[in-house]
């Protein structure tokens, strides 16, 4: 079959390759902030995004890059309540002589443990996300084969990691992640060439805010976990390097959320309104651009294996934390790995995902009840008035929060 390309189609293909050669730079590949950067990355950038915009766009109409750019807010301020206990809290939850080192611990005990539920439940559900992924674009859909091909890829990164450790699944990591930005800030470039060409506009159609959109709202907030995982690094970063990172990937991915949502908005109202899944912006933008329709299915590949290689690895380092280094980071890889198998094969993950949800949307209050503790002890007061507003807004997301997936 003959395909014809258009001029925006080799700006794609141009403008991918060119971001593919800077992302798999060899000197940003040993920057030690950039490979630090890539695992809390990696795991807040699934294939999210391409959803979150069809649901926000049916939360708030047009409004929906302004509710994007309200949620990136948030997450960073509860990125700040994690940040702040890698500096202060550590200290004190792992010295016996501090006064508040008893109620510390058994909450941070406690959030981990939530974590650790999150973290395996995630790692299955991106993988198998995955193989649903490859066997739907390329093959016929088949139960045994996608948990046949979840298991193997899961092997794969959990004996991989035991045997080589952290800095081989950083290497996988850093290939997939590259891939996966290539592809993105090259759908930003078409979509703002595209909105140019078009001279597409904003309509501003607003919708009331309900109690409904609010639990979307708070859902859409649990996409952009996963900044926590760079708490979870500290067998080979400090904890200066690890606030840095989680910066860093907070910093890159809200300027992807709210880039992508404002730039796609005058496009969303062609969407059809029972199909809010991630497959209604594939469409739009091979729409668009026959290349872009091409890498954008590469996209969701790429997330689905990057965040879970992030999550392993964040897994991974708590189990290490959690048992104070008698099992192993490389341990704990093939550990959670291994559950994975067993749950795909026991359980309809897609099924029980939300619970998930649920517990990330718990761990970050937990998180944020030990960062207002060690504030006030400290009379660190602004941080303390940060943190005890955050409180209550957490508290929602966990108990009325819709799960996006």
């Amino acid at each position: 079959m003959h395909l014809s390309f258009t001029p925006l189609d080799w700006v794609v293909l141009f403008t991918f390759l060119a971001l593919l050669v800077f992302f798999l730079n060899p000197k940003l590949e040993r920057n030690r902030l950039w490979t630090a950067t890539v695992t809390p990355l990696a795991s807040i950038i699934g294939s999210g995004y391409l959803v979150s915009a069809p649901l926000l766009y049916f939360a708030v109409k047009d409004y929906a890059f302004l509710a994007m750019a309200g949620i990136v807010i948030l997450a960073y301020l509860v990125g700040e309540a994690i940040r702040f206990n890698i500096l202060y809290s550590e200290p004190i939850i792992y010295n016996p002589q501090s006064g508040l080192h008893k109620f510390l611990f058994e909450v941070e005990r406690f959030s981990n443990l939530t974590l650790s539920f999150a973290y395996i439940i995630s790692v299955a559900f991106y993988l198998r996300l995955l193989s649903s992924f490859i066997f739907s674009g390329f093959f016929h859909r088949d139960w045994l084969l996608e948990n046949l091909l979840t298991t193997a890829i899961l092997l794969f990164i959990g004996i991989s990691g035991f045997i080589r450790g952290l800095d081989f699944l950083e290497f996988l990591e850093k290939y997939a992640v590259a891939i996966k930005l290539s592809v993105i800030f090259t759908f930003l470039t078409t979509l703002a060439i595209y909105d140019i060409q078009t001279h597409y506009q904003v309509r501003w159609e607003y919708k009331p805010i309900t109690l409904e959109t609010l639990q979307i709202l708070a859902g859409i907030f649990l996409i952009v976990q996963g900044f926590e995982t760079s708490k979870y690094l500290g067998e080979k970063y400090t904890p200066a390097e690890r606030v840095k990172s989680m910066k860093l990937a907070q910093l890159i991915s809200g300027f992807i959320y709210i880039s992508f949502i404002f730039l796609v908005t005058p496009l969303l109202y062609l969407l059809d309104k029972t199909k809010l899944d991630e497959t209604a912006v594939i469409m739009l933008a091979a729409a668009i651009s026959v290349v872009m329709g091409f890498l954008i299915k590469t996209g969701p590949l790429m997330s689905q294996f990057s965040a879970a290689v992030a999550d392993t690895i964040g897994s991974g380092g708590l189990i290490n934390v959690e048992t104070h280094g008698k099992i192993s980071s490389r341990t704990g890889y093939l550990l959670v790995t291994l559950i994975d198998v067993v749950l795909i094969w026991s359980l309809n993950i897609f099924e029980i995902i939300a619970y998930a949800s649920k517990a990330f949307a718990f761990y970050y209050l937990l998180q944020t009840v030990i960062a207002t503790a060690v504030a006030l002890h400290k009379r660190k007061w602004a941080y303390f008035l940060l943190f005890l507003l955050l409180i209550p807004v957490l508290a929602f997301i966990t108990i009325f929060g819709k799960s996006a997936e």
